[in-house]
């Protein structure tokens, strides 16, 4: 990465009119780098939350059991109506000529090759989901007894047998990775652009000018942390669980509470020792093994199914998800209220809490491309990959319903989420081979996330130094289990999906904001070209 020690931004190609340095309101208690008032703020708001949720697991059950249904119904139109207004902003930057704009500058290169950035883009912004997911999702929507079918369609009728992998395919496709483009985009520009620090409160700089250094600066930042940190602890949650099923269903372990926090507490000293070693000997490693087992994995889910069924399932679902894009994304008038408040409604809160996160992690790796070529890899071909990997995976646990196999339907029909994968993997060939191999696949999402995510909350609460002292990155890391550990105890996963729909919620007034602050230096950067 550009190095920002000795410089007060991430590029010298331009510059603004802010004398602002990085690190100029750090606090350095203890040789630590710690941004006066974020830090603090942030971390005893944590740790009371960790304390306050482990001695009172009974009443945070009772509150996150009814946040999260209260939340994603009653805030269902603006959630959905923002993703929207997000989906057409990033539309109008790819096919305007602000599309020719450089991240960095016109003599920018890239830092890393396509590969590495792909990779690690797309590590960091899916984690554990689709392998949590890719089975049990469109399965969910497609068992008859529990009515979740999009748009209110009867999955017994001819022609709808596909809606269940269209309304995953929707809820992991664009509009999702709209968030993300509208919040990376938005900080490298700030970052390489503007030569500020790469920081949320920094793609505020067009709107808020040197106040943004102040007490507005200030609130933006400390609501990323709470989004990041809470969207992060239910993949993390999610993957604990996950894990523990597949050692129950390999090894024949016990899964209770204990074996669900020890698995944490490993997986989160093992991403310790990935956030120490650094982005690129670390989190760029880890993300390239992790393409690379996931890539082996589809392939062979794929080559032991039908084939050529899967693969022309994928066409029907991308015609069917085109033609319903629009009903699927229009809040009002719906009859589908369980699959538009249970599931759209909470991903579209998940997806815009992980944006600080993941949208920070892409800024970072992405100077040197262009506007457009960011929204196209950002946008379209991690949701084409999405899709494909939900055709496939629900595809064949559809086809084995199909053929008298009930294992999937049955954990699902039982709210046994985390079985679905491994229920779908038994019917295949080299069970006790891909079984364990899967499971170390999940382990590293569960790291790539988790040590990405320690660096990012780490830069935003040292003020924008991304070389902060490493003790400061452990602590995040070490508090992003501790509160995975306190959710899950104190209501599990519902625990985890009201954390991250509480802080979603807020955090999309930020996000709907940036996109005003984009468009305005992205016109100030053409005008410069």
């Amino acid at each position: 990465m550009t190095d920002t020690t000795s410089s007060g931004g991430l590029s010298e190609s331009t510059e603004t009119d802010s004398n602002y340095e990085i690190g100029q309101d750090n606090i350095q208690p203890f040789g630590l780098e710690m941004h006066n008032p974020v830090f603090p703020i942030s971390a005893v708001c944590i740790v009371l939350f960790v304390v306050l949720a482990l001695t009172n697991q009974e009443a945070s059950a009772a509150l996150f059991g009814w946040l999260r249904p209260y939340l994603t119904s009653t805030f269902d139109w603006f959630l959905m109506w923002s993703v929207n207004i997000m989906v057409v902003f990033c539309f109008f930057l790819a096919l305007s000529p602000l599309g020719k704009v450089r991240i960095g500058g016109k003599n920018a290169t890239p830092d890393y090759s396509y590969t590495g950035w792909i990779a690690m883009l797309f590590s960091a912004g899916i984690g554990i989901g689709l392998l949590f997911f890719g089975v049990l999702e469109p399965m969910y929507y497609s068992l008859p007894e529990l009515n979740t079918l999009p748009l209110g369609l009867d999955p017994s009728v001819p022609g709808n047998e596909n809606m269940g992998i269209v309304g995953t395919v929707f809820h992991w496709g664009i509009s999702g990775w709209a968030v993300y483009v509208v919040v990376g985009l938005s900080l490298a520009i700030a970052g390489y652009n503007l030569n500020l620090p790469l920081t949320l409160r920094s793609a505020f700089y067009p709107l808020f000018k040197e106040r943004v250094w102040g007490w507005p600066g200030h609130v933006i930042d400390i609501i990323a942390v709470f989004a990041t940190l809470f969207g992060l602890t239910t993949s993390l949650g999610l993957g604990a669980q996950q894990v523990a099923a597949g050692l129950n269903d390999v090894f024949g372990l016990e899964v209770n509470t204990t074996l669900i926090v020890v698995l944490i507490l490993l997986i989160t000293a093992v991403a310790l020792v990935s956030v120490v070693l650094g982005m690129d000997a670390g989190v760029k490693r880890l993300s390239e093994i992790n393409m690379a087992m996931a890539a082996l994995l589809l392939l062979f889910v794929l080559i032991m199914g039908p084939t050529f069924d899967l693969l022309g399932r994928f066409g029907n679902v991308m015609v069917d998800y085109v033609v319903n894009f629009v009903p699927l994304s229009n809040p009002h008038g719906r009859e589908d209220l369980g699959f538009m408040h249970g599931w759209t409604t909470f991903y579209w809160a998940w997806w815009i809490a992980w944006s600080p996160f993941v949208g920070m992690f892409i800024a970072r790796i992405s100077k040197g491309r262009t506007v457009r070529e960011f929204i196209l890899c950002v946008l379209i071909a991690p949701s084409l990959v999405c899709a494909l990997w939900m055709t496939i995976f629900g595809g064949m646990a559809m086809d084995q319903m199909a053929g008298g196999y009930d294992g999937v339907k049955e954990v699902v029909a039982a709210y046994k989420p985390e079985l679905a994968l491994f229920r779908m993997l038994d019917q295949l060939p080299l069970y006790s081979i891909v079984a364990p191999i899967t499971l170390v696949l999940i382990v590293i999402f569960f790291v790539t996330s988790s040590d990405s995510g320690s660096l990012v909350i780490d830069t935003i609460t040292a003020g924008g130094k991304i070389d902060a002292p490493v003790a400061q990155r452990v602590f995040w890391c070490t508090f992003e289990g501790l509160v995975a550990i306190a959710l899950l105890l104190g209501g599990g996963l519902n625990a985890l999906q009201g954390a991250a729909v509480s802080m979603g919620i807020p955090f999309t007034v930020v996000v709907l904001a940036m996109c005003l602050c984009l468009y305005a230096a992205l016109r100030s950067e053409r005008a410069k070209m």
